[in-house]
């Protein structure tokens, strides 16, 4: 069997991992085997995928029987191939996470047991954006996600998840019309929405109209991918919903957009130059995110605004237009995709540990819960730069390839990110100081049981007498955030070889002759 007729199954197998524990409702057990099982094949799948691809470049596969520009053109290149292994990866951590939590609703009032299909659907929308040659079927993916997103983001049905997921169902659908009439527009005037054509057609076009398209194209990608003056919506929506969900969301959905970004100027509109608009945007988007994490005392809306705050590192190396600032883009986003969800992981645990993930409110978790805290600790000091860790190293290789730029907006953007990631720092330190080191009794609101425990713990301490918690973590939430927490410091130790498979895939984006011409050999095929 050849490499390329493996792309579809990791869209496939989720489908169907779905399908059958939707026909399991009532039968948590048998449901979360069925999709542990499937994730397990998929990141298999990934794997070989990604070292084949790797190894002899781009792959493509025609599906359906119909020639281009109507058949359904699959494609997998060394960027598509690192983000689905790395989506993989979060998206069967967070599942176990979930699993320990017990997410699956098997109520009387909801018989039906829907968090494991629609966590595949949603996995299977997250790597058909990832597989997809033609922008109709992106825009498949993202409704895809879009549909699994609202149920997840609701599971429970309080009210505050109700407004949270209407505001993110409107704002989403808004972005979904915007994208579809860029793929009408697009089709009317080139006649294809398959990419590697478009990146011959486009050209051709008037500026203006190119213009025109590229702009509508960004504007439908940047709500997805939350860049300001568009992310507006994120804080309110992600905190609201259960860890797990908050943490795959946090991690992966607005990389989607950022992947669709990537395409957007490097195979589509290669020669129509927007990098000063994109410069612009990026650098906001740095300053006012972490501007507004400053402002926050709930720890997940402070992390829902570094969030914003980040993805302005992406654009930024995107903007750049070389292969050393896409190089950097790259490895960020997979650094910052496990980096974000394994923050929101442990502030998961932190919640059920304390009651509360307000800093208004907690205070001696340092003592109280130690691996927990540490597993917030190492990815926050990730977040924020620190050597040695991958944050500290995509940081400085995008300033570098900023530097040999020589170009006096860029160094603005050096600024603005150094600035940024200083911020950061403060607001982890802020964090840590107040929420883990600071004595309960010091705490503006502290819950009861926090202060007897806190009390009982240092007593305990003082005596050498063993001391057990009467509020205990399951295990395999613990397991699960650690996998990812271990998984995101071991960046660190593969920066080199994942630097030369991002530099490799960048020098492909740069140059798409591969890519393109892989997808357009498939016009013959039947």
């Amino acid at each position: 069997m050849s490499l390329a007729m493996l792309i579809p199954l990791p869209v496939l197998l989720p489908l169907i991992g779905a399908g059958i524990t939707l026909m399991l409702a009532g039968r948590a057990r048998a449901q979360a085997a069925i999709t542990i099982i499937t994730l397990l094949a998929v990141l298999a799948i990934d794997v070989v995928l990604l070292i084949g691809v790797d190894a002899r470049a781009t792959q493509a596969l025609a599906v359906g029987g119909w020639e281009l520009p109507f058949g359904i053109a699959l494609v997998v290149d060394r960027v598509s191939a690192l983000m689905l292994v790395i989506s993989a990866i979060v998206t069967f951590g967070v599942l176990l996470y979930a699993v320990g939590e017990e997410m699956a609703d098997t109520s009387n009032e909801t018989p039906v047991s829907v968090f494991y299909p629609a966590y595949l659907i949603l996995c299977a929308g997250v790597a058909a954006a990832f597989v997809t040659g033609d922008l109709f079927n992106l825009y498949v993916g993202f409704e895809m996600l879009l549909a699994a997103s609202y149920v997840l983001l609701t599971l429970g049905s309080t009210g505050e998840r109700i407004r949270a997921g209407v505001t993110y169902i409107v704002i989403s659908l808004v972005s979904s019309i915007i994208f579809l009439s860029a793929i009408g527009l697009i089709f009317a005037a080139t006649g294809t929405v398959n990419m590697a054509q478009l990146s011959e057609r486009i050209g051709r076009l008037p500026e203006d109209v190119q213009l025109i398209l590229h702009i509508i194209l960004l504007l439908g990608f940047g709500i997805k991918a939350a860049v300001f003056p568009l992310a507006f919506w994120l804080p309110d929506s992600y905190p609201t919903a259960p860890a797990p969900v908050t943490a795959v969301f946090a991690g992966l959905l607005t990389k989607v957009g950022i992947y669709a970004i990537i395409r957007t100027e490097t195979v589509i509109f290669a020669e129509s130059d927007l990098r000063v608009p994109l410069l612009v945007i990026g650098g906001l988007t740095m300053i006012v995110g972490i501007l507004g994490a400053i402002a926050q005392s709930e720890i997940k809306r402070m992390l829902s605004f570094t969030l914003i705050s980040h993805i302005g590192y992406m654009i930024f190396g995107v903007a750049m237009g070389t292969v050393e600032g896409l190089t950097a883009a790259i490895f960020y986003t997979l650094h910052h995709i496990l980096v974000q969800t394994a923050l929101f992981l442990a502030i998961g645990l932190i919640e059920q540990r304390a009651g509360s993930t307000s800093i208004r409110k907690l205070g001696g978790l340092g003592v109280l819960a130690p691996w927990i805290s540490l597993l917030f600790f190492i990815p926050a000091l990730n977040l924020a730069g620190i050597p040695p860790f991958s944050g500290f190293i995509g940081k400085v290789a995008l300033f570098t390839a900023g530097f040999d730029t020589r170009d006096w907006l860029i160094f603005v953007l050096i600024g603005a990110g150094t600035l940024t990631s200083l911020l950061t720092l403060y607001v982890i330190g802020k964090t840590w100081n107040l929420g883990f080191w600071r004595d309960p009794d010091d705490v503006e609101e502290p819950t009861e049981e926090l202060v007897t425990e806190f009390k009982e713990r240092r007593a305990a301490l003082a005596d050498g007498r063993r001391w057990t918690s009467s509020i205990t973590s399951d295990p395999t939430m613990v397991f699960a955030t650690t996998l990812i927490v271990a998984v995101s410091v071991s960046l660190t130790l593969i920066a080199g070889p994942l630097w030369d498979v991002s530099s490799r895939a960048a020098e492909n984006l740069r140059g798409p002759n591969t890519y393109i011409t892989s997808v357009l050999d498939l016009r013959g095929d039947r």
